[in-house]
């Protein structure tokens, strides 16, 4: 895993198909990204965990150990500059070529600011 890509990731900016999730938003979700695993939190409660593994400088893929990603594969875009990272998820098992997320389309793309420890 990317050093710079440790740590503690507030969601600020969420869509999916085309509509902007601001519901997420609205739950506090935070992505906890260690040297191979991520965990993610709803209001501070755990929702979501698996395993993370870099692909490439700019794509890496999870695979859910618990919650409602368990036994999934998701293949991802990131892209991490300054205090920003973005990821577009490929929720159908497919790997994003572009951070957006049309309408109609399984990917979903979240903008995080890293949260200070």
């Amino acid at each position: 895993m990317n050093p710079a890509l440790t740590g503690t990731w507030e969601m600020i900016r969420a869509e999916c198909g085309g509509e902007h999730s601001l519901e997420l938003l609205a739950l506090r979700v935070e992505l906890e990204l260690t040297a191979t695993a991520y965990t993610v939190r709803f209001g501070g409660q755990i929702a979501d965990r698996g395993t993370v593994m870099i692909a490439s400088p700019s794509a890496l893929t999870i695979t859910g150990t618990e919650g409602p990603n368990l036994g999934r594969t998701i293949p991802c875009l990131y892209q991490q500059v300054g205090s920003r990272l973005r990821i577009c998820y490929g929720m159908d098992g497919t790997a994003p070529t572009a951070f957006v997320s049309p309408a109609g389309s399984p990917h979903y793309l979240a903008t995080y600011r890293r949260k200070a420890p």
